[in-house]
């Protein structure tokens, strides 16, 4: 009597598989029992059939689980096989069990570029650091293998380094320019930028960037009537190439825009038109970069800056100067400076002077104020005689000097050594004073004997 299913035992099992394992491969070992006699207990095993995996028998009960074709797990990274098990007997009867097998990443996969070549637009005199554009790669590989690292390959622009003009970043592909562009010096060049991811070994991919910089004195203005509809004509641009046939077909696109999705330039016509109507929300001011290329190979281009102002009328712009005078605004900061520079420079000098010439006519002053004290000896109430014959003694001899570039007639005392000589602190003198006793002083020489 067939009362017994089949019972289904996974022996073994590889889990994870690699993903780069050959066809044919053995990656489990299935036994499968029935307790039931005769025919009751032969069983046969099968699988589904949407999976690369099959069934091989090897010994008796016993199969092995190996692979088919090629697996690729960033297509299919997880299979759930089911292994059916049913016996001969009547009515058979059967039994399943669900294995699940996940395949391990390999780096097989370099990094790709969501674009075949990049084009970057910008206008000279740019500000240093400014964002050109970015570049993006995908990699379908897992964690670090699917990690991807952007760099710029060596190279040259204008004799200098590639790296002397444009950074990247490493993480998100943003390209950044190092220094300001002269239109006058070069207008377009081109890098590489290469993709890495963090595998290992590591694989990578390049991307060629086009860099194509404006004439800054370029730019064109057009105003745009806030009741412009969608597919009013704003301006046309007309260009024109010296070569013939096929190399002088021109398109045109916008190559940057304030708002991408305002604006759209016919592809052979470089007519410019609204997309959709004016809001109230869109910028009054809008840039656009537009860009034509010929039909050449290698395909040429240039670009040209226009800029509009969406208004009615030119009075509701704020300021117009805002747009086509920066570089006279910087100007006019720089004369700035430099003329409060040189009157400050001017005005230090002048006080300078003037300080000098009051300290000169101040010394002698100071000197004035604080001579020396005039010595003098203690004198008897009889200053002289009558006849002439006079009283002073002779050893007190007084010099005059004067002090040398004064202005004004100061006397100097040199006092004589006397022990009735009155101290120093009760001598001194206001220039009042002074006067008085340098008259006493010229009367008393004056009666002296000779």
């Amino acid at each position: 009597m067939n009362d017994n299913a089949p019972v289904i035992y996974l022996k073994s099992l590889t889990n994870p598989i690699p993903e780069n394992v050959s066809p044919g491969s053995e990656v489990g070992i299935i036994n499968v029992q029935d307790r039931d006699s005769e025919n009751n207990r032969q069983v046969r095993c099968s699988i589904q059939q949407n999976v690369p995996f099959k069934l091989v028998p090897s010994l008796k009960n016993y199969y092995s689980l190996v692979t088919t074709g090629q697996l690729d797990r960033e297509l299919v990274s997880d299979y759930n096989i089911t292994i059916t098990a049913t016996d001969e007997g009547s009515p058979p009867l059967s039994s399943s069990k669900t294995v699940q097998l996940s395949l391990a990443d390999i780096n097989d996969n370099p990094p790709v570029f969501e674009e075949q070549s990049y084009s970057a637009y910008v206008t000279e005199n740019n500000k240093p650091g400014s964002t050109l554009c970015s570049v993006t790669a995908r990699d379908p590989d897992w964690r670090q293998n699917g990690t991807v690292i952007y760099s710029l390959l060596p190279g040259e622009v204008n004799g200098a380094p590639v790296s002397s003009y444009l950074s990247v970043n490493g993480d998100m592909g943003v390209i950044h320019a190092v220094r300001s562009f002269d239109y006058e010096q070069f207008r377009s060049f081109k890098v590489h930028v290469m993709a890495r991811d963090n595998g290992s070994p590591p694989l990578s991919s390049n991307v060629t960037v086009s860099v194509f910089i404006s004439d800054g004195n370029s730019f064109m203005t057009e105003l745009v009537p806030k009741s412009a509809h969608g597919g009013s004509l704003v301006s046309k641009v007309i260009a024109v190439d010296a070569d013939s046939g096929q190399n002088a077909w021109l398109s045109y696109h916008i190559a940057k825009s304030t708002d991408p999705g305002l604006f759209t330039i016919g592809l052979h016509s470089g007519e410019i038109r609204t997309q959709r109507d004016i809001s109230e929300s869109d910028s009054m001011k809008q840039n656009l970069i537009v860009a034509v290329k010929d039909n050449g190979q290698p395909s040429l281009s240039a670009t040209c800056s226009m800029y509009l102002l969406i208004s009615d009328n030119l009075a509701e712009v704020p300021e117009l100067k805002d747009i086509s005078y920066e570089k006279n605004s910087k100007l006019t900061s720089y004369l700035i400076i430099a003329l409060v520079s040189v009157s400050t420079f001017f005005l230090t000098f002048i006080i300078i002077i003037l300080g000098v010439k009051f300290c000169r006519r101040r010394k002698p002053r100071l000197l004035f104020d604080a001579a020396v004290a005039i010595p003098s000896a203690y004198l008897p109430p009889n200053y002289a005689d009558v006849d002439g014959t006079g009283t002073l003694r002779s050893a007190y001899n007084y010099d005059a000097y004067l002090t040398t570039g004064s202005r004004t007639s100061d006397f100097k005392f040199v006092s004589s050594y006397n022990d009735n000589t009155l101290p120093a602190d009760h001598l001194r003198k206001s220039p009042s004073d002074f006067a008085e006793v340098f008259g006493i002083v010229i009367l008393l020489l004056s009666t002296a004997p000779r």
